[in-house]
């Protein structure tokens, strides 16, 4: 396919076998000519692998990445994708709630080791954008080892919750090395002021522990949940373009 804002891609599921755990169904987007810029790894909100989450490594293959997009519910639902609507919902999270922390880390690993033995990419450190519950476990993700540099999409409950149990998701910040933008709608009803003070409260903490490292919050003016998805209702198109344009300027500055 050819982006029509920048240069041809390739792209096209891409399956990840492994040794006793479950296969992965991922989507594989790169440049069609020329080494990729660096690797990122993609993790979609609780409607899938679906059309606007290819489109999102679509896009950044198009801006020279190569991207993996990766099944988080391939335990349960390997080939999941659904419409966002109430049914698509109510499905995608019946899954989620099954989701672990410690299955998202084995399936993250294996889609790094993988990303990092392509031709250019070769020990390489990755970055990593997830929205929705992906953005949650994008936080999670940000903890392993090689992934330089995460942006998180409006990740719900961090501050109160770790799937499959154990102490909230942001209390791993200290574990994280590589820098880490999280980004929320204003009137994001997910994502209620608590949650927002405690997420920077946390950044400013953790960033007071090592400056070197990026640490921040940034707030959609007028956004809701969902505000970067053209497919959702609360698409925002003005803030979804700065969150585009801070994404791509994380990546540029921590993966080349």
């Amino acid at each position: 396919m050819v982006d029509s804002a920048s240069r041809p891609v390739l792209s096209a599921w891409q399956q990840l076998p492994g040794d006793h755990q479950p296969s992965l169904r991922c989507w594989w987007s790169r440049p069609a000519s020329g080494a990729p810029r660096a690797a990122v790894l993609v993790l979609p909100e609780v409607f899938g692998v679906n059309a606007w989450v290819r489109s999102v490594a679509n896009r950044l293959a198009a801006e020279g990445y190569a991207a993996l997009a990766l099944p988080i519910f391939a335990r349960t639902a390997p080939q999941f994708e659904v419409g966002y609507d109430a049914a698509g919902l109510e499905l995608g999270r019946r899954h989620r709630d099954q989701v672990t922390a410690a299955g998202c880390l084995k399936d993250a690993r294996r889609a790094i080791a993988w990303l990092q033995g392509q031709p250019g990419l070769e020990g390489r450190p990755v970055g990593c954008v997830g929205f929705c519950f992906g953005g949650h476990l994008a936080l999670l993700v940000a903890g392993l080892e090689g992934v330089a540099a995460t942006c998180d999409f409006y990740g719900a409950r961090v501050s109160v919750f770790r799937p499959g149990g154990g102490p909230p998701s942001l209390e791993q910040l200290p574990g994280i090395s590589g820098d880490l933008l999280c980004l929320c709608g204003e009137d994001d009803p997910l994502m209620p002021e608590p949650e927002r003070q405690a997420i920077a409260a946390a950044l400013e903490a953790d960033s007071r522990r090592d400056p070197a490292r990026l640490r921040r919050l940034v707030l959609a003016p007028g956004a809701g949940h969902g505000y970067m998805c053209e497919q959702r209702a609360d698409h925002n198109p003005s803030p979804a373009a700065e969150g585009w344009r801070l994404m791509l300027e994380l990546f540029a500055r921590r993966l080349g």
